[in-house]
């Protein structure tokens, strides 16, 4: 695998983990800011994340789903 399509493959699962967040989001019926003040981080954080523009730490993972009341595996599944 060449570093473009390694660099290509990992932007497509933070879109795909971002799209998953925001789909978890809307179920719930939370705006970004009411998720971000619910897991404890910033608003722009989640805006950016849910397009895909930030490489998510476990800690930030962990803080979403409880967030969300899902479980952290559901956020991740089939990425």
């Amino acid at each position: 695998m060449t570093q473009a399509s390694n660099k290509l493959r990992i932007q497509r699962q933070r879109e795909a983990f971002g799209h998953r967040v925001r789909e978890h989001r809307l179920s719930a019926g939370l705006s970004q800011e009411e998720l971000a003040e619910v897991a404890g981080i910033h608003r722009t954080y989640v805006s950016s994340l849910e397009r895909g523009q930030r490489n998510v730490s476990l800690d930030n993972i962990i803080a979403l789903a409880r967030a969300l009341k899902v479980d952290a595996a559901q956020l991740l599944e089939g990425i």
